[in-house]
């Protein structure tokens, strides 16, 4: 029995539908349901009573809906621990970072890693926030580099994380340069274009918390667009779409060219701090070398 056919039998069960469950598994429908009917063949047994609307499981598999629950996680545990074993042995580690992150700070990371000699093959993912936190509570990947910002309660916490700060940044207003010009006569009362990001990202959240209601009395945000990519928000207000808040260290080398302005003199901005976080317990020898290389990289901070 496979995995994928465990999985589309599941599926039919939590949607109700062969065509729901169809659409959750990316297949269309007639295609799905030649799979169910290749299932069944092999086992040589009707699983599903398809005279009733909407598709029932049938007695007999529905007795046995929790031991297929259960087969079918023990075996999304096993690949993952599988690939997780085969990461340590071949001296391999998976990094997720949130997308600005996975442009400033983690080349210089792995670059480190490679001056001191280390033969670590390192894989890169680019998530979100709570991207990054799926993936590292999966073990999807070995550890997370994140920002985190005070008093907000943007993180999962508990014994079985282990955390370390690796340096301050800033979420910083920027805009080309002329238009900037433009901006500071006046905005001490005036509708402020901005580059907006969704309310559930994290940078959404601290745009709605600390930065809209930092704005000076009689300022308006007015969203001229949104993303959810730091990079694309730099981007544009380069262009001169917008205003956009993006972290000071995506923005460094854009700014030294003249590309925008730095506008937190006349903008709020918001005190971020870098961490990388990884889960307590045994770990391989690329996984300790990296972190050994992140304490050091934040002693000097």
């Amino acid at each position: 029995m496979r995995l994928e056919w465990l999985e589309d039998i599941l599926a039919i069960a939590q949607a109700g539908s062969f065509s729901a469950a169809a659409e959750r598994r990316n297949l269309t429908q007639s295609a799905f349901s030649r799979r169910i009917q290749l299932i069944e063949d092999h086992i040589g047994v009707e699983l599903f009573d398809r005279s009733r609307k909407p598709v029932q499981l049938r007695p007999t598999t529905l007795a046995q809906g929790a031991q297929i629950e259960q087969i079918a996680a023990a075996l999304r545990q096993l690949v993952v621990d599988l690939r997780r074993g085969d990461r340590e042995t071949s001296n391999r580690i998976v990094i997720a970072s949130q997308h600005a992150l996975t442009t400033s700070l983690a080349p210089r990371i792995i670059q480190g890693i490679q001056q001191q000699g280390e033969t670590i093959y390192v894989r890169l993912r680019s998530a979100n926030l709570d991207e990054c936190f799926g993936l590292l509570l999966s073990r999807q990947a070995d550890l997370i580099i994140v920002y985190s910002a005070s008093g907000l309660a943007e993180e999962l916490s508990g014994d079985y994380l282990e955390s370390l700060d690796i340096e301050p940044d800033r979420l910083i207003p920027v805009l080309r340069p002329d238009l900037a010009l433009t901006l500071g006569r006046v905005a001490a009362k005036a509708e402020i274009p901005i580059v907006g990001y969704p309310k559930d990202v994290f940078f959404g959240r601290i745009m709605a918390d600390r930065i809209l209601p930092a704005l000076a009395p009689g300022c308006v945000a007015l969203p001229k667009a949104e993303t959810a990519l730091t990079i694309a928000a730099l981007e544009m207000a380069a262009a001169g779409v917008a205003v956009a808040w993006v972290p000071d260290s995506l923005a460094r080398i854009a700014i030294a060219q003249g590309r925008v302005c730095d506008l937190s003199d006349r903008l709020p901005s918001c005190a971020l701090t870098v961490r990388a976080v990884r889960l307590r317990g045994a770990r391989g020898l690329a996984e300790d070398v990296i972190w050994g290389h992140i304490l050091a990289l934040s002693d000097t901070m």
